[in-house]
């Protein structure tokens, strides 16, 4: 079995606010999952528990787990939350099915706290890269920016651009080239693996039907690798064990003894006593404090119970394991080989979104070293040594989005952002082909139009216009990347470019300081 963690943030650094409501993000991602996920590692580590697991970290992440200026600011975010976390102990004091919970909140926060700036002397990434470095843990990439891979086709510029920044940058933080790639929103079209193959990419991650729609029809079905016509090993999700994990309504994560996610005392408290602690506009948010179980469909909700909420997680794992079982003992049955099941995953659910989800992960692994002997972890790329011999097939254009193709990132919502990036594409080739041995403040001025291009292209801005969540930041942030580049584009074509005007925009968009432009080159 292969479980692989997607772990991606969009780049979002705001160095003229003090305080931006989106860089939150970020912050509650490292309390919720990336540190906690870090603390399982080392106890890991520390029992020798034979563990195999792939984690995608993306660029755009590694990039903003380094930045000083997020670090500081993620510093001053928990100690604001300490102190909220301190005046809930006071205020629960004689409640005490809440007092517990607050207490929790305060250990939690002090204990990311003495991780982030003491344990780990706030690299983040040197921790990850340690894991990699003694094995267990396998990391892959994914495209720059995380950018929709599939609608870039018409410009294969952009496309090999996106690709090649995305294995740099990892190249650049882990001393090694990249095995794997999540292919963003696991959109795959044709002709893509090839560029993959250019790059040196071994294997790819698809959605169920990426695979089971190949030509020829698939052996294995989804419990197999398999070759593309270029040789990039292919593996496909299987539903079964995804759906068990994904699902709130079929999954473990709806159980009723778990955390409710949308009961925030952002939204339940006085105004005035939580003002500090939201957003600066006085805007109600989530603050990550939450005192109620999810009980049942119903708008009551009761008090949150963290020993039940843990063995309901226990209990879980062991559901997951046995069913995992069943399902090996079956296809080993019909298979010549044994199978793979790839569960792969939203990093970003463990934790956050489910609360329990980073300890149901742990007890999980204990569980297969030690209750069973049907299961075993492996990585993708093992899996690919261990047979290295597989059918070839062209896989289908496929995502892992609502209906299962391109919809979510194309539609009336977002179309009209697309006419605007092929647009800056090609005034980037263009440009590139023009000045191929730029020097001083136009190799900059390049440079930073290549940052501005990959910033614009994040998938996650099209997704946020489709679901309307964060809509208006995410059409500002597309707008602003694209209007940044045409403003850098005038200043190339300047005589006397103005180094007031670059040095704003680097200062704000510092993403992938390694940036060559002559990835545009044609």
């Amino acid at each position: 079995m292969s479980i692989v963690l997607h772990a991606h943030l969009p780049f979002v650094r705001h160095p003229e606010y003090p305080d931006f409501l989106e860089e939150r993000w970020f912050f509650e991602a490292l309390v919720d999952t990336y540190l906690p996920l870090l603390n399982v590692l080392e106890s890991w580590h520390r029992d020798r528990i034979e563990y195999a697991l792939t984690l995608n970290l993306s660029p755009s992440l590694c990039n903003m787990l380094v930045d000083s200026l997020l670090k500081d600011k993620f510093v001053k975010h928990l100690d604001k939350m300490l102190e909220l976390c301190g005046k809930e102990i006071e205020r629960t004091n004689f409640m005490p099915e809440f007092n517990a919970v607050a207490h929790l909140y305060y250990q939690r926060y002090a204990a990311c706290k003495e991780a982030f700036t003491n344990t780990y002397q706030t690299d983040l990434l040197k921790a990850f890269k340690r894991f990699q470095d003694t094995g267990g843990l396998e990391i892959i990439t994914t495209a720059a920016t995380h950018g929709f891979l599939p609608l870039m086709k018409i410009n294969p510029a952009a496309l090999k651009a996106q690709i090649r920044i995305g294995v740099n940058s990892y190249r650049k933080f882990f001393e090694r080239n990249p095995a794997g790639i999540w292919l963003p929103e696991c959109g795959y079209e044709t002709g893509i693996d090839k560029i993959l193959a250019d790059e040196g990419i071994r294997y790819f991650l698809l959605e169920t039907h990426g695979v089971l729609f190949g030509v020829p029809r698939p052996k294995y079905g989804v419990f197999s690798s398999y070759y593309t016509k270029n040789g990039i090993g292919v593996f496909a999700r299987d539903m079964e064990s995804s759906k068990s994990v994904w699902s709130s309504k079929e999954g473990y994560p709806g159980d009723y003894n778990y955390r409710e996610y949308y009961r925030d005392i952002g939204f339940d408290l006085d105004a005035d006593y939580i003002k500090p602690y939201i957003s600066n506009c006085g805007s109600r948010i989530f603050t990550g404090i939450k005192y109620y179980k999810i009980t049942g469909t119903t708008p009551h909700k009761e008090p949150y119970n963290r020993k039940n909420a843990l063995d309901k997680a226990a209990e879980h794992a062991a559901n997951f394991m046995f069913n995992r079982e069943k399902q090996v003992e079956y296809l080993s049955g019909l298979f010549d080989r044994k199978p793979i099941i790839l569960a792969p995953y939203d990093a970003e659910l463990y934790g956050h979104w489910w609360f329990e989800g980073i300890e149901w992960l742990d007890y999980l692994a204990r569980k297969i070293m030690y209750d069973q002997q049907a299961v075993k972890l492996i990585t993708p790329f093992n899996y690919l040594k261990k047979y290295p011999k597989n059918q070839v097939i062209e896989p289908a254009p496929s995502t892992w989005g609502w209906k299962g193709y391109n919809e979510v990132w194309l539609c009336g919502d977002n179309d009209w952002i697309y006419k605007h990036l092929h647009k800056v594409v090609d005034l980037m080739t263009e440009a590139t082909n023009r000045y191929p041995y730029a020097d001083g403040i136009r190799k900059r001025i390049l440079n930073q139009m290549a940052r501005e291009i990959v910033l614009a292209q994040s998938s996650d801005w099209a997704f946020m216009m489709k679901t309307g969540a964060f809509s208006e930041y995410a059409k500002k942030r597309t707008s602003m990347h694209i209007n940044r580049f045409f403003k850098l584009h005038r200043q190339l074509q300047s005589s006397y470019p103005n180094p007031e005007v670059l040095e704003d925009i680097e200062a704000k968009d510092n993403i992938f300081p390694e940036m060559d432009y002559s990835v545009y080159r044609g």
